[in-house]
């Protein structure tokens, strides 16, 4: 009987289990971005507002509260480095991009709101973190050389954002950030595929920088 039990109970507690993942994942799989047809990729607040609504906003980790407080600076850097890019070399990809990337960033202040973190973001091209402000520097001078360099900084900038939201999205089980890190993540492999399709367009073949080339095979193929 004790065995009987026991089984039952361990049947119960993986049922349990397997429900809240997937009650998480249905959460972090919500599509909360317009997307048009050049792949840019704007958060919808709205959509964002409501999917948040009635999620607790307390006890965050000091992991959870520094990768939050990174985040923003880094979606803030795409638009700050899009916005220098685009005085120098005035491209459509960078024009219809940099409005999407504040979304992104407005994605991540939404959380900073709800669990009262201090917004670290400064004036354009300014940064509180001393390794984003130096990766913006060098990505500016990098692709201020040549419009072929400038459309290779985009796509290596959305390499980097896939990377660390990956690295991010694994140190939380938190439904509202897995949900916002989710979308950002979807949003970046948008407009890797806009600078690679840019690239393509001039005749360049892109070799991915800093993701593997089965993962990047994987999100220029979808």
């Amino acid at each position: 009987m004790k065995a009987i039990f026991f089984s039952g109970l361990c049947l119960l507690l993986a049922a349990i289990s397997s429900g809240a993942y997937a009650a998480g994942e249905d959460q972090q799989n919500q599509n909360l971005l317009l997307v048009d047809e050049n792949y840019t990729s704007t958060v919808d607040q709205n959509a964002l507002g409501q999917a948040l609504a009635g999620e607790p906003s307390d006890g965050l980790s000091k992991a959870e509260s520094e990768d939050l407080l990174y985040m923003v600076e880094e979606e803030k850097l795409a638009g700050d480095v899009y916005s220098a890019l685009n005085d120098k070399w005035n491209l459509r990809v960078f024009s219809n991009i940099i409005q999407a990337e504040r979304t992104h960033e407005a994605a991540v202040k939404t959380l900073l709101t709800r669990y009262t973190l201090p917004d670290p973001t400064l004036e354009m091209g300014k940064f509180s973190n001393e390794t984003l402000q130096k990766l913006h520097d060098d990505l500016v001078s990098l692709g201020s050389s040549a419009e072929e360099q400038a459309l290779k900084v985009g796509a290596a900038v959305e390499e980097i954002d896939i990377k660390d939201l990956e690295e991010r999205m694994a140190r939380t089980d938190r439904a509202d950030i897995q949900l916002v890190y989710a979308n950002l993540k979807r949003g970046s492999e948008n407009h890797l595929k806009a600078f690679v399709n840019n690239l393509q367009r001039l005749g360049i073949k892109y070799s991915p920088q800093h993701l593997s080339s089965g993962e990047y095979e994987a999100i220029i193929g979808r």
